[in-house]
């Protein structure tokens, strides 16, 4: 075989080898070493994500926009807080881009005891972001809820504390119904389990697959993510998404980017008292974990 022909085939194969692995996001600019959740719009000319510097200390909203096709410098968003007054989570897009939900510890109207993280959400105007609003008391309670998705019919996707602190956390629902938020529903089993932690739960706009990670130390990392599909209402028994995603370390904060095909997660590497994490992405298929 000719030695030019040879260079060709060896660097095709590097190079469809390197397309498997995940590609950190945007190195320096946005993954800095500390950075998670990571939403963008449908239109892929808007990112909002969380600044964390490796801890939980400070969380605090960034956000980017794309021009002629170069991310630009990140600013806090401008329904986040300047001054860490309070901690503002998990952005996330509404399927048509015009919502963003997200989780804030920020005062809650009428709940002066309320010290947990409630689900708020702002809308896209013409001038940027709107106001932010609380989402109200039914899906809201004393106990902490975060990383909410929502469909296109409105229905909401999120994570929330187990009271009884067994598995620490459960996936919930709560349904659009009549223009109200419906008290949250437990999703159940094959998602939810006993023993195991299960959180960061992104639903697909039509509802028919859910992504998330979990604890079970069947796993990969410490937590890992997976993937689970709606079969005539019913949550199929969920698949780890595996190796080169899930790592041993940490995967969380997915997000399925519908029009790139892309899935972006958060990695992260416990270093003493803080922690390395970054957002990654990967071409990914959800119909190919589908049996």
């Amino acid at each position: 075989m000719k030695p030019i022909l040879v260079v060709v085939l060896l660097s095709l194969h590097l190079f469809l080898f390197a397309q498997k692995e995940p590609v950190k996001f945007e190195p320096g600019k946005i993954s800095n070493g500390g950075v998670f959740g990571l939403t963008i719009s449908p239109d892929g000319n808007t990112a909002l994500w969380v600044e964390s510097n490796g801890g939980r200390d400070t969380l605090v909203i960034k956000e980017s926009h794309k021009i002629n096709g170069v991310w630009q410098e990140p600013v806090i968003a401008s329904f986040s807080t300047t001054n860490a007054a309070w901690k503002d989570v998990d952005p996330m897009f509404s399927p048509d881009g015009q919502q963003v939900l997200f989780q804030s510890t920020r005062p809650v109207p009428d709940q002066p005891n309320r010290t947990g993280f409630d689900i708020w959400a702002v809308k896209k105007t013409a001038s940027g972001w709107s106001a932010p609003y609380h989402l109200g008391n039914t899906i809201n309670t004393d106990i902490s809820e975060s990383f909410a998705s929502i469909t296109t019919a409105g229905h909401i996707y999120f994570m929330k504390e187990n009271e009884n602190k067994k598995g620490n956390s459960d996936i919930y629902v709560s349904r659009w119904v009549n223009g109200a938020y419906q008290t949250p529903e437990n999703i159940g089993i094959p998602v939810n389990t006993t023993d195991h932690r299960e959180s960061n739960p992104v639903i697909a706009a039509d509802e028919s697959f859910l992504l998330y990670f979990s604890s079970d130390p069947r796993g990969l990392g410490e937590v890992d993510l997976y993937i689970s599909f709606n079969t005539h209402g019913k949550w199929t028994s969920p698949k780890n998404l595996g190796s080169p995603i899930n790592s041993s370390m940490a995967e969380f904060c997915p997000f399925y980017h519908a029009k790139e095909k892309r899935l972006y997660f958060a990695r992260q590497d416990r270093l003493g008292t803080r922690m390395k994490e970054d957002v990654y992405y990967i071409e990914f298929d959800p119909k190919r974990f589908r049996d």
